[in-house]
């Protein structure tokens, strides 16, 4: 006789393979905030990044119901009910029973928000951050409850009331103030309005996260997702082998294998899901440092393109000044040998030759062009350290990943090896020359 209630724990299998699902997602982000080191806001490249900072702002919001001063806020409204239920029931016996029961709670009566693109600044400088499509994780600036006697009740709220309103309301409000230290990971992309990064949505991007919590606080709170979905389904395939026991307690003994087969089969399901998400993080790392170095060599690159240009643009302008400097003085010179009333050639006749240079060279920009020269020089050295320190920062993580158990026997699966980290001969290329000889 088949057994009505076989099919129990294969749908705890189900269930619990559901929840492996979120389980290890969460795993997996943990993962890549862990691994992936933080940038300065002036190293930012293009690809995934993990940025900190403080949020601002040249016009920020004003949040509706705590007035801070904000690049994001969220507000809602809320009314309690109460109301007492009476149920009419029939017994087996025909006889009409009646029972009563109160039921309260909070219904939504007002909501709204609001965000604008900031810049996550830190001791380098900024990176503009369009926060739409973001997780948002903001901290709480406004939370009370009061009554219809409080101005605030219907001074935010709204004039109308729900069914069997007990006529109590709370209010709650978060936010990102501004100033407020940030956490911000996801996929950077060149601006389209200047030549520089920003850090937006991107559909190919695995998070894109901006919170007021710190690294170790979001790692944490991944970790506890994972290990949390991961029991859950653990419970669900336990608890539909025990709902099958219940009803074949007789025959337990006898069929056990064919009861806990689900739960084995949830355990190893959960193993190889962890193995699979954990190799191709490492993959992913790989990747991230392969990026990294291929990030030094255009830097690199730039350098050794930009830097002889600016050189020569600044030559060519010293010397053209140079060669104007020299009329003027020659000009000055003959204007001292034949003052007005000595004989000599005329002074007036140098006057057309000043107009015409004050009309085609009005000022004189070397030392602009001079200063703006260094800049670049300092600007290019400074992408080239920061491009350097972000790889030996990712491949210390990549090399440490490799060494560690269990990940060092998955990184064998795909035979990879650690990388070396760059020390300072490693810059060693073509020879830039900065000279301004005649």
């Amino acid at each position: 006789m088949p057994d009505e209630y076989a099919y129990l724990p294969w749908l705890g299998l189900a269930l619990g393979g559901l929840c492996l699902i979120p389980s290890l997602r969460a795993a997996r982000r943990k993962r890549l905030v862990d691994d992936l080191p933080t940038s300065k806001t002036t190293g930012v490249f293009i690809g995934l990044s993990e940025v900190k900072g403080t949020a601002e702002a040249e016009s920020p919001l004003v949040s509706v119901l705590a007035g801070t001063r904000c690049v994001h806020y969220g507000w809602g409204v809320e009314e309690r009910w109460s109301r007492i239920v009476t149920e009419h029931t029939t017994d087996s016996q025909g006889r009409s029973q009646t029972r009563t029961r109160h039921e309260s709670g909070w219904t939504s009566v007002a909501s709204g928000g609001e965000t604008i693109p900031f810049y996550l600044q830190d001791d380098e400088g900024a990176v503009r951050v369009d926060p739409e499509g973001a997780k948002i994780e903001a901290q709480s600036v406004f939370d009370e409850t009061c009554g219809m006697g409080d101005p605030l009740y219907y001074g935010k709220g709204p004039p109308g009331a729900v069914s069997n309103s007990d006529h109590v309301r709370r209010f709650h409000e978060s936010a990102i103030p501004l100033h407020a230290p940030l956490y911000v990971m996801g996929q950077a992309r060149e601006r389209r309005d200047a030549v520089a990064a920003e850090i937006a949505a991107d559909p190919s991007a695995p998070i894109f996260l901006v919170s007021t919590r710190a690294e170790k606080a979001v790692s944490r709170g991944f970790l506890w997702r994972a290990w949390l979905w991961g029991v859950f389904g653990l419970i669900a395939c336990g608890g539909f082998i025990v709902g099958r026991e219940n009803q074949r307690a007789a025959d337990f003994g006898r069929e056990w294998f064919g009861i806990l087969a689900p739960a084995f089969c949830f355990l190893a399901v959960a193993g190889i899901g962890w193995l699979v998400m954990a190799y191709n993080s490492l993959v992913n790392l790989r990747e991230r440092v392969r990026q990294a170095w291929s990030q030094v060599d255009v830097q690199l690159k730039r350098r050794a393109d930009l830097i002889p240009r600016l050189v020569e643009v600044v030559t060519g302008m010293r010397d053209h000044e140079k060669n104007v400097q020299s009329e003027v003085a020659a000009l000055r010179a003959q204007l001292l040998a034949t003052p007005p009333g000595s004989p000599g050639p005329d002074p007036r006749a140098a006057a057309p030759v000043l107009r015409a240079i004050i009309e085609r060279y009005p000022e004189l920009k070397s030392v602009e062009a001079f200063r703006s020269l260094q800049q670049s020089l300092s600007d290019t050295e400074q992408r080239i350290a920061l491009a350097r320190g972000y790889f030996n920062d990712i491949a210390a993580f990549y090399n440490t990943r490799l060494e560690i158990i269990p990940d060092r026997f998955i990184a064998r699966l795909g035979g990879m090896q650690p990388r070396n980290l760059m020390a300072a001969a490693d810059f060693e290329r073509t020879e830039v020359k900065v000279s301004f000889a005649a």
